[in-house]
């Protein structure tokens, strides 16, 4: 957010005759993420891009003989910024409820992943891009892609200890964009217990680093979610990692991750809770990548007796 100014608001009318104008200016609105304050006009964060789009569409509605206005908001009287961001992230989630409905009516695909599964990739993409308060949808979303483009591929789950680590030293690893609790987790557990000196970048196109271990990719590339595990457990098995700490937060990351609450574990809802909190201060992907990977660190070693508290 820039300067004082928290929000920009955009006032606009058009003559009545423009009627095909207006549905056009409306559905950018729309594309760009705006929410509708009252009969006022419509709200965006107040951020460089954001500025540029509601100066475009200013100069289109002036260009239709219309009047627009953009507006720098600070504060709203009768409204909190917290309840106005919630509102955002409740048009992000009639988004990602509307993009996981529609998945689920796929059919499976003995040929893999289809044109359209790749189309709905990127309309999660476009959903993402407009997610400014990262709305608690975004990853039931994500984990519905997935096993879509996953669908139709031959199963191959990992066997325990089939992968060796002295080929995964001093590798770059890449996973996607704005990371959750799966893949802050197994950025933990690749740095702690299988490359002592990893790097990590962050891609929707694995293709386009070809040099670099995927995990936790929509693709299905690397290192990923296995049947109904977790990328977590996942590299558990594969580097046969048998800390009994770190199999402690492997069902706490796979009860956060995938929400079935297959062992029963809250923990890992919480730290979920803190990620998204950190990612709504706008910080870089590396800050919140470190941030979680010193969050699971600190939850490894609070966990004293893990031979008490396993099953």
């Amino acid at each position: 957010m820039r300067g004082d100014s928290k929000w920009l608001l955009l006032v606009f009318t058009l003559p009545s005759s423009k009627a095909s104008e207006r549905v056009r200016i409306w559905r950018k609105l729309q594309k760009f993420g705006s929410i509708p304050f009252r009969n006022a006009g419509s709200f965006l964060p107040n951020t460089l891009e954001n500025q540029e789009r509601f100066e475009w569409l200013a100069t289109a509605i002036r260009a239709s003989k219309g009047e627009a206005s953009i507006l720098q908001v600070s504060s709203i009287d009768d409204m909190s910024a917290d309840t106005l961001q919630e509102q955002f992230r409740k048009a992000r989630d009639a988004d990602y409820t509307k993009l996981i409905k529609d998945l689920r009516k796929l059919k499976p695909s003995a040929k893999g992943p289809s044109s359209q599964v790749l189309r709905f990739r990127r309309r999660f993409e476009e959903i993402v891009a407009i997610d400014f308060f990262t709305s608690p949808s975004r990853s039931k979303a994500g984990e519905a892609l997935a096993q879509a483009e996953q669908t139709g591929m031959k199963s191959r789950l990992i066997e325990r200890g089939s992968v060796s680590r002295t080929k995964y030293q001093k590798r770059t690893w890449i996973t996607r964009p704005h990371p959750g609790i799966d893949r802050v987790s197994s950025a933990w557990l690749i740095s702690r217990f299988i490359d002592a000196r990893p790097k990590f970048i962050f891609g929707s196109d694995p293709a386009k680093h070809p040099n670099a271990i995927p995990f936790d990719m929509f693709q299905g590339v690397g290192f990923g979610h296995e049947g109904d595990q977790c990328t977590f457990e996942t590299l558990c098995i594969a580097f046969d990692v048998s800390d009994k700490r770190v199999l402690l937060i492997a069902q706490v990351i796979h009860d956060a991750d995938l929400e079935d609450g297959k062992f029963g574990r809250h923990e890992g809802h919480a730290m979920n809770q803190i990620l998204r909190g950190w990612a709504s201060q706008n910080i870089s992907d590396d800050q919140l990548l470190q941030r979680g990977i010193d969050l699971i660190e600190g939850f490894y070693n609070s966990i004293s007796q893990p031979e008490d508290t396993l099953p």
